[in-house]
């Protein structure tokens, strides 16, 4: 039996715009995805799924999810077994055992399709975990490859490095296109996090901009903007200007409700981090509801969203330089 995990993340900046090839600078924050996987001796699938936004559940499949008999939704399987699967299928590949069997148990204290990061979180730790317990090490680098391959392939093509390369490595990291650096000595980031109990579509918020992008110019324009407000960013970052970051996080809150991917209950957050004296405030992730993120030092932003009623919970969220890990 053999745990693995690795953190969530938030957006600093970029989000949406790094499927079009712009920078985008995610974080990763001290909310972790655990996995468990212990070896099978058929070639079966079980999966055990917890904490996931979910109703708990158990799973045992073979090669179809939608043939097992579970008492959920299908959406809710698809939800616990799609990256899970990618993970068993990138794993039996690395150590060339094409018909391994695991039982696997995911716990996580992130929430599903908020925005943080969980679907990549899953994947980087169920690799590493089903990996380790076929005999296998694989680096950080390599673990966020293939990570990212699952989600690639369940995302439709949509997805980016940016998720699984920052849950991966931890800290603060840079993506644009297949360039993935971690950056050195970020500045203290006091992120503090608010979560309307809800998850958007991914898929159709991508598409929404696609379709935005392509039909008008000035929205294309909006998402160069966005690579253009993230590589100020970084500048603020080398300089550790927080007030500044903070501006640009409004800034990109703005382009991003602009392309039609913020919500009421986001942008009713946002104002209230604002109002609380947050240095910035914005959505993170795809948007459509789930979670924004401030920066603000003081326990001001938190009480404000705590009273907000778009918001089910807030919480601050340490900067975690640690990536994937076992446990």
């Amino acid at each position: 039996m053999t745990t693995s995990s690795a953190p969530g993340k938030v957006y600093l900046f970029g989000e949406h715009a790094v499927v079009y090839g712009e920078p985008a600078v995610p974080c990763a924050v001290g909310r972790r995805a655990r996995v468990t996987v212990e070896e099978r001796d058929d070639d079966r699938i079980r999966v055990e799924a917890e904490d996931l936004s979910l109703d708990g559940f158990t799973v045992t499949y073979g090669d179809d999810p939608g043939d097992a008999d579970v008492n959920v939704p299908g959406d809710l399987v698809a939800a616990a077994t799609g990256y899970v699967d990618g993970a068993v299928a990138q794993a039996r590949d690395a150590a060339d055992a094409p018909d391994a069997g695991f039982s696997v148990t995911i716990e996580s204290d992130i929430p599903l399709g908020a925005g943080l990061g969980s679907s990549a979180a899953v994947a980087v730790a169920g690799i590493d975990a089903a990996t380790r317990e076929l005999g296998v090490e694989l680096t950080p680098t390599e673990l966020a490859d293939r990570a990212y391959q699952v989600e690639h392939e369940v995302q439709e093509g949509q997805a980016s490095r940016a998720d699984t390369f920052c849950s991966a490595m931890g800290g603060v990291v840079r993506v644009e296109g297949d360039d993935c650096k971690r950056l050195p000595d970020p500045p203290d980031l006091p992120f503090v996090v608010g979560y309307d109990g809800g998850a958007g579509n991914t898929g159709e918020l991508v598409a929404g901009v696609r379709d935005l992008r392509e039909r008008y110019d000035f929205a294309a324009d909006a998402v160069e903007s966005i690579g253009d407000l993230v590589r100020e960013g970084e500048r603020a970052l080398r300089g550790n200007d927080v007030t500044r970051l903070g501006e640009l996080m409004d800034f990109n809150h703005g382009l991003l409700s602009a392309l039609g991917v913020s919500a009421r209950s986001l942008d009713a957050m946002v104002w209230a981090a604002r109002g609380a004296g947050a240095t910035g405030a914005k959505l993170t992730g795809a948007g459509g509801g789930g979670c924004v993120v401030a920066l603000d030092e003081s326990d001001a932003t938190r009480t404000a969203l705590e009273y907000t009623t778009a918001c089910e919970t807030a919480f601050r969220a340490e900067l975690d330089t640690e990536g994937v890990r076992r446990e």
